[in-house]
């Protein structure tokens, strides 16, 4: 595994295996890594002949008052895990590397898609998000690039970002990776405590809630939505939102197989996401047993 720190080197190692007549996968993560991530690897391994991914922590999608200081970090873990899920290229910009001139003063607008669900909760996050994913697209060049359906809202931003602007590089989203109990790995599951974890299934509870109930014949968006929050009241667990949304993440009046149920919630002073497809399940899903 070839490991590389600017965007010059990346990009001249890219269009070298280009060149080549190699189709180059890429994906992108913030580090401290986890089996969800290495599945991504592998999807990525599936579709193309090379596999890029990058490590960075990226300060512009994160608010004042988040956690982009006590993000967990472990560089030389991150490193070997890559190495020997099979990663060709390690791409670990540092934060002056990959914004030269201090943060970018342009950066790309996730527009209405953005300012829902998460964007309503993290003012301007995607548009971090979507700015540090344009940069890193500029800069690897990729066929394809792979993300995890966990962070859907992201995933479909990326995807749509990709199309409207032409990018030319495919989105390819993959199943969630959950712990056996149903929790969804996440790098943030490092802050929960004892306690904490054990709360923490409420929200693939809460989903599971809605799956059994659609599955069952209840198709009444509203009616969904007031038994998921049911479920995901719980001791420690303060709900922050669970909505069902179609591809736009525009609210739908009646759920089909096609529709999304996104959770968010706090657990203690930790916050995270989950979501379903209702057509998908959460059988669809990749269930991994964690150490």
């Amino acid at each position: 595994m070839i490991e590389i720190t600017t965007p010059f080197e990346m990009r001249a190692w890219s269009r070298a295996a280009r060149a080549r007549g190699r189709r180059v996968g890429f994906v992108p993560t913030m580090g401290y890594l986890h089996e969800g991530h290495l599945r991504l690897v592998d999807r990525a391994r599936e579709r193309a002949d090379r596999v890029v991914m990058s490590s960075f922590v990226n300060p512009l999608q994160f608010g004042a008052d988040e956690d982009f200081v006590r993000y967990p970090r472990a560089p030389e873990r991150d490193r070997d895990l890559a190495r020997q899920r099979g990663v060709d290229c390690f791409f670990a910009p540092s934060e002056s590397t990959l914004y030269p001139t201090g943060q970018p003063r342009v950066r790309v607008a996730a527009g209405a898609m953005g300012d829902v669900l998460e964007g309503a909760s993290r003012p301007g996050h995607f548009q971090g998000v979507l700015t540090v994913v344009a940069k890193l697209f500029h800069v690897v060049e990729p066929d394809i690039a792979v993300f995890g359906r966990k962070d859907l809202q992201q995933a479909l931003l990326v995807r749509r970002m990709a199309a409207e602007l032409d990018f030319g590089v495919e989105i390819d989203v993959v199943p969630t990776v959950r712990e056996v109990d149903g929790l969804a790995l996440s790098s943030r599951n490092t802050y929960l405590g004892h306690d904490e974890r054990r709360a923490a299934v409420a929200l693939s509870r809460a989903l599971r809630t809605v799956e059994q109930a659609w599955r069952g014949g209840q198709a009444d968006a509203a009616t969904l939505e007031r038994l998921g929050m049911d479920a995901l009241r719980a001791p420690g667990v303060t709900p922050d939102y669970l909505a069902l949304v179609n591809d736009d993440l525009q609210p739908v009046a009646r759920a089909d197989a096609r529709t999304a149920v996104v959770v968010a919630a706090r657990i203690g002073a930790t916050r995270l996401i989950d979501n379903v497809v209702l057509g998908d399940g959460l059988g669809a899903d990749m269930v991994v047993r964690v150490s």
